[in-house]
């Protein structure tokens, strides 16, 4: 969003510093966040025909339970947040913002942690009500952490029917659930990774006595009653609204340019991790709140690793970098890698395979329709069955059959689903069709070990392109279309023909 000068003058004279709530909101923060708006890019209006939606596909008498974030510790007082509300909780990095629990954030909006929502359905205009249990207004704690949202704005702003102290959850939650045949709820236990009634109470309240205050409770979570809530909502967050796809737009045009101009940045000799650093730097500056994962830097044989982030080797003139980077903005993720020479030239080995690889991801993205009728699934059979005879018309030293090429040289699939979380696909069927409006990364990739039945030419060159892909009717958009992937164009960024500067 921009702004004239005059606007801009204005609105230092009716901002109050500090914010009275604890997330940004128009009146504190009118540069980030439109009238109509809850979230930045996302109106009050959705959020509640997230929630409507979710309602009518639950049967009658439920109630769904949403538990949020917690701020948590790296040591003594010093916070980092590793999102083990995600389902990828493993593999996000440490944040020093809090972000929200991802389903919770995505029904309610409400970004503050310590908190819970409770979801009744009820035949009413509404369909549902609504009550959060939150810490509310403590001007004490508010001196060191900032606003909180009070109980009173929290049902203002959000339109909650009750807002009420986390501490009186159990209690409601005693009174209200044996009442309904229904009770959906998740809380991902991070030992585990699997629901447990008993981690949910423990996150509830770090002192579980009396007993009696819990009995209740246990007998409706442990009860056939008691349903998983992730799958439901997993459906909804697959299929982007226009206002989430712009947003993710948006995230995805500050990943491409920042890899654009990290690649004019690179120079032999340069540590990967000053490239990661400066790759995260442009991408802040641009205005996202956070990476969306661990950056990826591989230069030469590191990119053999798919996970690669140790980050902390040199590269060298004659090697590739591979960066599998991504900023998260206002919620929501991008995911992109590109493979370019430190150089500014590809060597011919080099050339071919990156030819090799690009051309499948293009056919690839071709297929990205509803009317194609395919699934993840489908691509990814498809995405070994193109590179297998891409890489045969190369050389002759790779005519090999494709169950070769997917055990040694391309392990890992296709594609994911991408949104709120950097994989959104945990609940969703690879073999279910995709469906316009939603958005998948399409990223081949060949990784050549030094073993003597590979061509020696080829050794050690690891090379992955990956696209945020929007599911079209009848054809894709690329979201990430501002990071250069054509070879002239790549070559351009790296030497500067293309006019972009480094910062």
């Amino acid at each position: 969003m921009s702004f004239s000068p005059n606007f801009i003058r204005r609105l230092s004279t009716t901002v109050t510093k500090p914010a009275k709530l604890g997330q940004p909101v128009f009146a504190s923060h009118p540069h980030l966040i439109k009238p109509d708006e809850l979230t930045p890019g996302i109106s009050t209006r959705e959020y509640e025909s997230r929630r409507q939606r979710l309602m009518e596909t639950l049967p009658d008498n439920s109630i769904v339970v949403l538990i949020g974030g917690k701020v948590k510790y790296m040591s003594n007082q010093i916070l980092y947040v590793p999102l083990f509300n995600s389902p990828n909780w493993l593999l996000t990095p440490p944040s020093y913002k809090f972000r929200q629990a991802s389903d919770f954030w995505y029904l309610t909006g409400f970004d503050e942690p310590d908190a819970a929502v409770i979801l009744e359905k009820a035949s009413s205009q509404r369909g549902y009500k609504m009550s959060l249990f939150s810490s509310g207004s403590n001007q004490e704690k508010e001196k060191w952490d900032g606003a909180r949202t009070t109980f009173t704005d929290a049902k203002a702003h959000f339109k909650f029917d009750e807002s009420l102290p986390f501490h009186s959850l159990p209690r409601t939650l005693r009174s209200l659930l044996p009442a309904y045949d229904n009770i959906y709820v998740d809380i991902l236990r991070p030992s585990s990774r699997r629901s447990s009634p008993r981690s949910i109470l423990k996150y509830l309240s770090p002192d579980p006595e009396p007993r009696s205050e819990y009995d209740t409770i246990m007998e409706a979570l442990n009860s056939s009653r008691r349903k998983p809530l992730a799958p439901a909502v997993a459906k909804l967050r697959s299929i982007k609204s226009p206002a989430e796809q712009a947003v993710m737009r948006a995230a995805a045009d500050i990943s491409g340019t920042a890899l654009a101009k990290t690649m004019r940045f690179t120079q032999p000799g340069m540590s990967e991790h000053t490239i990661a650093s400066h790759f995260e730097y442009l991408c802040a500056f641009a205005g996202s709140q956070r990476p969306a994962y661990v950056p990826v830097v591989a230069s030469g044989p590191n990119a053999l690793v798919i996970h690669y982030t140790s980050n902390n080797q040199i590269a060298h003139q004659t090697e590739l970098v591979l960066i599998d980077a991504g900023c998260e903005f206002n919620g929501y993720a991008s995911d992109i890698t590109r493979t370019y020479p430190v150089s500014g030239t590809y060597s011919p080995a080099q050339r071919e395979l990156y030819t090799a690889v690009l051309n499948t991801q293009k056919n690839l993205i071709n297929m990205c329709s509803e009317a194609a009728g395919v699934s993840l699934m489908d691509l990814h059979r498809k995405s070994a069955e193109l590179l297998t005879v891409e890489l045969k018309q190369i050389s002759v030293g790779f005519q090999l059959t494709q169950s070769v090429v997917e055990r040694e040289l391309y392990p890992h699939f296709v594609g994911h689903h991408v949104g709120i979380d950097l994989h959104e696909s945990n609940h969703l069927d690879r073999n279910e069709q995709l469906r316009e409006g939603m958005v998948i990364t399409i990223e081949p990739g060949v990784y050549v070990p030094p073993l003597p039945h590979f061509p020696k030419e080829f050794h050690n060159i690891g090379i992955r392109i990956e696209d945020d892909i929007l599911i079209g009717s009848t054809g894709p958009t690329i979201l990430s279309v501002n990071a250069p992937k054509e070879i002239a164009d790549v070559e351009g960024a790296c030497q500067g023909i293309l006019g972009l500067e480094p910062f």
